[in-house]
């Protein structure tokens, strides 16, 4: 059985000496991978998973380096806001109730349990904290139960190790033992349904992914292959359930709307691109970082450091350097800093958004290559050119408006071979939706800079060679999808 290792944030924090569970403090695991025993199950057990913070790191780059590890990222974020976890706990408080209502003596007050990997502290809710492990795969949680016209869950709240009183260190200690001497696996997905499409957008956005005219292209095409096709915003959210299929073609982001749509639509069985994996992966670029590295994907010098690497970061990557925050888009979030007053004042700006930064060797070239993927497949291949008097191809003015350089369109086959190989093999490590990847190259060869879950579908650019057969093969992926999986119960479609 692959080896186990405990991460948390500082070697204090663990008391209990245990032959076999090599314990390593989170900056070292986020600084030195090579240290990681080949193929270990991760148990985070740092004092905060808040976004972006240290602990959010180690479990988004245990996911990059693909490594098991618990709580996923995922877990994190769908414990982070009652709007995501909500939904799940249906099944949970109907065992809740029938475990109450066999009891001799029941709880007449409402009340809270720990678990711990799934062990509750109070044994006679023992299927509850089953239940409640199997959906989110935290090591400590707190759980409150309330009574008012019923027993309900009232919250899920992770939990530290500090948070622990001293009578409860032993029964976290008989659970940890046990789950280390198991192993885990993540829970099964719904299967989708089917035949009518829902286009997530804003109208408002100041650089959409598609305009409205695109839109409509999509939604004709929809149409010309049996798909009924509407155009909805962030107030339809309840509506989502309504439809077979989600396309987001609005900015993606985790703390967003965008990522509860494509968490909804997934929970209710229906394709989706982008898909909540695509959006958590793609969206932070230290973890893309991490998983070309892992991955052996030649891409520009990286470093993702913390405050205490900034003093040795220009040792490492010579000026100019790139500093980037991990969840910008549309170039925002992207800084070319030349001296060494620039890295300080930057990093010190960035370093209120997030606890880790990246740090990238500047890579000039008069165009960014970007590859549309879907479903594994190059689709389309353009040159973006840099913005006029910039070094990047979206310029972002003082007054809020954006500039952007221009660009031309190749066919697939009219592309340099390695830059299509890379582009594909790079998009295959986030999955199989839709994603445009950004690709430099020069006289030192190909390089990947970036993988988008939301690329540009736009008129007369990516679409320049394809035309209207562009929409109808990213509305055909979406109908192939559809009648490859089961239909719901009752369909008479």
């Amino acid at each position: 059985m692959p080896a186990h290792l405990l991460v948390v944030d500082r070697r204090a924090d663990v008391k209990w000496a245990k032959d076999g569970l090599p314990v390593v403090s989170a900056r070292d695991y986020i600084a030195h991978p090579e240290q990681t025993p080949r193929g270990a199950r991760v148990l985070n057990l740092s004092r905060s998973y808040r976004y972006l913070g240290t602990g959010y790191y180690v479990s988004l780059l245990a996911e990059a380096r693909g490594e098991r590890v618990i709580p996923s990222v995922r877990t994190i974020l769908d414990l982070s806001q009652k709007t995501f976890y909500r939904g799940q706990l249906a099944e949970v408080e109907e065992v809740l109730r029938k475990t109450i209502k066999r009891m001799d003596r029941p709880p007449e007050a409402s009340f809270n349990l720990t678990l711990f990997f799934g062990h509750a502290d109070d044994a006679r809710f023992q299927d509850i904290a089953r239940t409640i492990f199997d959906l989110f795969r935290c090591p400590l949680l707190k759980v409150q139960v309330r009574l008012k016209e019923g027993w309900a869950i009232h919250a899920l709240e992770p939990l530290s190790l500090a948070d622990l009183r001293p009578d409860q260190e032993p029964l976290f200690q008989a659970a940890l033992d046990a789950h280390t001497r198991t192993s885990w696996r993540e829970p099964t997905a719904k299967a989708p349904p089917r035949y009518t499409l829902a286009i997530l957008h804003n109208p408002k956005e100041e650089l959409p992914p598609s305009s409205p005219r695109a839109l409509q292209k999509f939604v004709k095409a929809g149409e010309s292959l049996g798909i009924a096709v509407e155009l909805i915003e962030k107030k339809d959210y309840a509506r989502l359930a309504e439809f077979d299929a989600l396309f987001i073609r609005e900015t993606t982001n985790l703390d967003h709307h965008t990522y509860r749509f494509a968490k909804k639509a997934a929970a209710e069985g229906m394709p989706v691109i982008d898909d909540p994996n695509s959006i958590l992966k793609c969206t932070n670029k230290v973890y893309l970082a991490e998983l070309l590295r892992a991955n052996r994907i030649p891409a520009p010098k990286t470093v993702i450091f913390d405050k205490r690497g900034l003093a040795t970061l220009d040792q490492e990557i010579p000026y100019p350097i790139v500093l980037k925050i991990p969840d910008g888009s549309f170039s925002r979030g992207v800084f070319k800093v030349q001296t060494r007053s620039e890295l300080d004042a930057t990093a010190e700006s960035l370093f209120e958004q997030s606890d880790v930064i990246l740090a990238q060797e500047f890579m000039y070239t008069e165009f960014d290559w970007r590859v549309g993927v879907l479903n594994r497949q190059p689709i389309y291949v353009c040159q973006y050119l840099m913005a006029k008097k910039h070094w990047q191809i979206v310029k972002h003015g003082g007054n809020g408006r954006a500039e952007q350089g221009s660009s031309r369109t190749l066919a697939v086959e009219e592309a340099p071979r390695e830059v299509i190989e890379t582009a594909v093999r790079a998009a295959g490590l986030i999955g199989d939706g839709l994603y445009g990847v950004d690709v430099k190259q020069n006289e030192r060869g190909v390089f990947v800079i970036e993988i988008n879950d939301n690329p540009s579908i736009d008129l007369g650019v990516e679409d320049a060679k394809l035309k209207d057969g562009l929409y109808r093969l990213i509305m055909g992926e979406f109908l192939r999808r559809l009648e490859s999986r089961p239909r719901k119960p009752g369909s008479g479609a």
